[in-house]
């Protein structure tokens, strides 16, 4: 404390009258450092052992993360809109941060939540197709509780990886239930994984995510334990059960967005819709702790992962999901904690997604695991004191597809150079770098330096699809992760839940650039659908040496649907129920190569539509 402020008191050299030199600016300063330093005295001796878990009572963790809730999708933050009471009870009974600051776009999120690291660090520099999977040197938050012997478990829309050890079980989460890729087709009992393997979805998507989770909250109630919920709405396709739509169908909205003539009501008010199915389904988690007579010893925390996935009111901040400004990376974040924050905490500083792994960690009192330096920082002081002010002014960077913007207490430095006072001036309206030139210099140095030091070659990708780990016996091979080729097409531009269609010569093929984790026996069983006029094509998997074949014997013709229950029309593909059948046993030697989905026989006109190949390593 007496270091830091004979460092940061400009008292000069040689001797020094105080009677006649001492500026009366600089005596205030002094004033105002010995306050702050008495409040944080006092903090440290009263607050912080509160923040402190005891290693024998160490607290449970529920943490939820929503996709494509805007900061503004919340009646706390002013939206009369909709109604959040469940959400908005996490401020009232604990903490909220003002401004919180993820990644405009999901999986970045996810991996920095995961990591306490800038996602470019871990390799994630896409949303599909294996850019969004997190480097395997990587240690996550998962991890960190497990090895302090949590009970740990994800339930919702992973989106950093699906083949193990990317999946989630790799990951350190032992029980994990939903879905990999980072949007579904379907959120009315779709299909879904548990630890791997194929299963059917209970009901709509978050009301079974949030039972699942449930469930494992009681099973484990007598152990610390870890839950994370990444919900996987209000991100389109946009459905939600009627009782929530009923209400917004024709709903009058009185709050705005800035550019109000490009709002699309009708997705505004899915939104809003599924922000209050949201809301309920964390009264029920809510309630359950309570039930268990856990919730004093359980912390609460709710974030999103990004700006709004449409134009709706969102404080009147510059953009939405994507942009890298105030409105595209600010989220709430909430934190509850019974008896150890107290009650209408509001932190002004800013914080990240960065801060939340080594944040949780020291409030339970559990060591790091990562060997690597992390981004973030603790934030249990802020939580302690929220007005500190010797928090340092430190910066945050936000970064999406080469575009970076810097945000330090009171400015940020957007992408293009301009400079906003935030404090002053909230929409993004004024650019002030001519005004305050050191500060534009400082925050533009500070983006310099992420993009030679953490940009530098993060997108370029050699890493293949891995397929049969020794820990683990299944391995999903979807048509989102595949090449194809020929006259072969995807049902939609957006990868994550496509299938192939029009596979229409004996020239197409699809591949996968891959490696085998362990030298074994896979059952292969392929997930297609054909009319019967198209049956009997005979096809080949092939990976090196080995090879399989089979031909296609049932027809399976369903058709397109998602959309009998989509509220406004869909930019993402439509789905369908495809049929599983056994393409027999393929061995399969350890090692790198390509994995070949090809047919040499075809006597219709198109071979199949293809979803999915699904691999489940055998005894021999």
């Amino acid at each position: 404390m007496f270091k830091f402020l004979a460092e940061t008191l400009p008292l000069g050299r040689g001797t020094f009258d105080c009677r006649r030199t001492f500026p009366r600016q600089l005596l205030h300063r002094i004033t105002t450092l010995a306050t702050t330093a008495i409040a944080l005295i006092f903090a440290q001796t009263l607050y912080i052992p509160l923040l402190k878990a005891k290693s024998s009572e160490r607290p449970n963790i529920v943490l939820v993360l929503t996709d494509d809730q805007g900061w503004g999708d919340l009646s706390l933050n002013g939206n009369t809109n909709l109604s959040t009471p469940n959400i908005d009870s996490l401020a009232r009974d604990g903490a909220s941060f003002d401004r919180f600051y993820v990644c405009p776009v999901c999986s970045p999120t996810r991996a920095e939540f995961l990591t306490g690291r800038y996602h470019p660090r871990s390799g994630v520099y896409s949303t599909s197709a294996g850019g969004e999977r997190m480097n395997l040197d990587e240690m996550t938050i998962g991890d960190t509780f497990k090895a302090a012997g949590y009970a740990t478990g994800a339930f919702g829309k992973w989106h950093n990886g699906m083949q193990y050890p990317y999946h989630p079980n790799g990951r350190g989460f032992d029980e994990y239930y939903g879905f990999c890729s980072g949007h579904w087709g379907d959120y009315f009992s779709p299909p879904l994984e548990h630890n791997g393997q194929l299963v059917q979805g209970e009901g709509f998507i978050i009301d079974d995510l949030t039972d699942k989770a449930m469930a494992f909250m009681e099973a484990n109630k007598d152990k610390p334990f870890f839950a994370y919920l990444p919900y996987n709405t209000p991100h389109s396709p946009m459905q939600v059960p009627d009782r929530f739509w009923d209400k917004f169908k024709d709903k009058k909205l009185a709050m705005h967005n800035r550019d109000p003539e490009r709002e699309d009501i009708g997705h505004v008010r899915c939104a809003l819709a599924m922000c209050e199915n949201i809301d309920w389904n964390v009264g029920r988690i809510l309630e359950k702790l309570d039930d268990l007579s856990i919730a004093e010893n359980t912390i609460v925390v709710y974030f999103c992962d990004n700006g709004p996935n449409g134009v709706r009111w969102n404080g009147g901040m510059k953009g939405r999901k994507g942009s890298t400004d105030e409105g595209g990376v600010r989220s709430p974040l909430l934190i509850r904690w019974p008896g150890h924050i107290p009650d209408g905490t509001k932190v002004r500083e800013i914080a990240a997604a960065i801060d939340l792994l080594p944040t949780l960690a020291e409030l339970a009192d559990v060591p790091l695991v990562s060997q690597k330096a992390l981004d973030g920082t603790s934030l249990k002081m802020l939580l302690a004191a929220p007005d500190a002010y010797l928090w340092p002014n430190r910066m945050i960077v936000s970064h999406w597809n080469k575009k970076v913007s810097v945000r330090d207490a009171r400015y940020r430095l957007d992408h293009e150079g301009k400079l906003f006072d935030i404090r002053s001036d909230p929409g993004q309206n004024k650019d002030v770098a001519a005004k305050y030139p050191e500060i534009a210099a400082k925050l533009s140095k500070e983006a310099e330096t992420f993009r030679k030091e953490v940009l530098a070659g993060y997108d370029d990708d050699n890493r293949p699809f891995l397929i049969g780990h020794a820990d683990y016996p299944y391995t999903q091979i979807p048509a989102r992760d595949g090449t194809a080729h020929g006259t072969i097409k995807r049902s939609n531009r957006f990868p994550n839940c496509s299938f192939f269609t029009n596979w229409t010569s004996l020239d197409d093929k699809i591949t996968w650039d891959a490696e085998v984790g362990a030298t074994g026996n896979y059952q292969v069983e392929l997930h297609y659908a054909c009319p019967a006029a198209d049956i009997g094509a005979a096809i080949e998997l092939t990976f090196n040496d080995s090879k399989l074949h089979s031909r296609i014997t049932e027809a399976h013709d369903p058709p397109l649907r998602g959309g009998e229950n989509d509220r406004v029309e869909r930019q993402e593909s439509y789905v369908k129920d495809f049929k599983s059948m056994s393409l027999g046993t393929i061995r399969l030697e350890k090692g790198k190569g390509t994995l070949t989905l090809q047919a040499t026989e075809m006597p219709g006109k198109q071979v199949m539509e293809f979803r999915l190949l699904m691999l489940t390593r055998v005894e021999e």
